[in-house]
């Protein structure tokens, strides 16, 4: 099963040009570097579905929180919390 986890993009730290950026996305408190090549409109404080390290859209800020708070009560992002590689 593949799974997307909801976050809000907090900064854009690297950007070749308009389509092929990097950026910081904050998963309640936990940040990881995402791909934002496939969201080349996605900005600073907007909330978009991360997976597998790239973001694949920008949803709305009550849809994210709604999904965060689901998976939370379902114990399935202990996985956020790991050391990046």
């Amino acid at each position: 099963m593949c799974l997307s986890i909801p976050g809000k993009l907090i900064a854009i730290t690297h950007q070749l040009d308009e389509t092929f950026r990097i950026g910081r996305v904050s998963f309640d408190g936990v940040i990881k570097e995402v791909n934002l090549t496939l969201v080349p409109d996605a900005k600073v404080n907007d909330y978009v579905m991360v997976h597998v390290g790239a973001a694949i859209s920008i949803v709305n800020e009550e849809e994210a929180k709604k999904t965060f708070n689901i998976l939370q009560q379902l114990g399935e992002l202990y996985d956020l919390e790991t050391p990046e590689i």
